[in-house]
């Protein structure tokens, strides 16, 4: 397959071009700077907003996977929210003009899309699982901060451009991704083992609150199984069937590190952590108990559907890569 990934250099671009080129895909990958890739990856220069030359890399092309948007590890500043909403919100609406002028558009698009979008577990009252059909989306739950509203705000509007794109000649999926767990330095895995190693991985603010998450390795298979899949379309949950509660997820991290202690932290202890690594809370205190209800019924099967055998593979792979530097 001819696959475009507009934003493809980041933790889970990088995993995901490695396995298509892998497979013998031919891969193009849109970023603002130019950056050498793996051997196989050709790169073109987009800057996520309008239309340009690079809009000729999706005309002929087999499927486009949009990765492109601002991190979300970081402050939730208001300057931060708004780049968060307009970097996904404009990378959206210009793939989906520059799919609609293409004389021979992609047969699909796999946009990404986030887990986030459901509402908070535990201010529901029930902390029942959400999936694609029962699970609930976010909006004005109670005593849910503020800025925890407006990242649920981004989730939605981010897959209303997708959906509201003129694409009749596309079939258009939505990756709503759990955190995507990776041994590459730099990304959430690595920051959670991270604190694991240093003694610090034990429950915040109780640990009760669900960790919805899914192995990179299946992560990318997800994708290959949409691209290949003409009869699905809409939203899926990209995630693990088994989502764990915060404490349980560190103590298994720690063990898989040989670490036995693992200090709890208060709410305003989590706080304060959080200002200090200029990331959020909300990464660590919001109830994401999402399950891929849609995936097990097409017949997807996870080669990690656990957590405790996958934080023990995460972690073998990353003792290796920190021994090959």
């Amino acid at each position: 397959m001819k696959v475009v990934i507009p934003g493809g250099t980041g933790q889970v671009g990088g995993v995901l071009r490695r396995a298509l080129v892998e497979r013998g895909d031919e891969v193009t990958v849109l970023s603002r700077k130019p950056e050498q890739l793996e051997a196989g990856v050709r790169h073109a220069v987009w800057d996520g907003r309008t239309l340009g030359a690079w809009a000729a890399e999706l005309d002929g092309a087999d499927a486009v996977v949009n990765l492109a948007g601002r991190t979300v590890s970081c402050r939730y500043t208001d300057t931060n929210l708004r780049q968060m909403m307009d970097s996904r919100v404009d990378s959206t609406q210009v793939v989906g003009e520059a799919i609609a002028q293409a004389d021979r558009p992609p047969r699909v698009w796999l946009q990404m899309s986030t887990a986030t979008i459901y509402a908070d577990s535990r201010s529901r009252g029930d902390d029942l699982p959400h999936d694609e059909t029962n699970g609930i989306i976010g909006g004005e739950e109670p005593d849910v901060p503020l800025y925890w509203e407006y990242s649920v705000r981004i989730a939605r509007r981010w897959e209303e451009t997708q959906a509201q794109a003129d694409t009749p000649g596309t079939r258009r999926v939505a990756l709503r991704a759990a955190m995507v767990m990776t041994p590459d330095r730099g990304g959430i895995f690595d920051y959670l083992s991270g604190i694991a190693r240093l003694g610090l991985g034990g429950p915040v603010a109780g640990g009760r609150q669900y960790v919805s998450w899914v192995h990179g390795e299946d992560f990318v298979r997800a994708v290959e199984f949409l691209l290949e899949r003409d009869d699905l379309d809409g939203p899926f949950n990209i995630a693990a069937p088994d989502p764990v509660p915060q404490g349980e997820l560190m103590k298994s991290l720690r063990t898989a590190w040989g670490r036995r202690v693992g200090l709890p932290a208060t709410r305003l202890m989590a706080e304060v952590g959080a200002l200090a690594l200029r990331t959020d809370t909300e990464l660590l205190l919001k109830s994401r108990r999402v399950v891929p209800g849609r995936l097990l019924d097409a017949g997807f099967t996870f080669t990690h559907p656990a957590w405790d055998a996958a934080a023990r593979d995460l972690v073998s792979q990353a003792r290796r890569l920190r021994r090959q530097g």
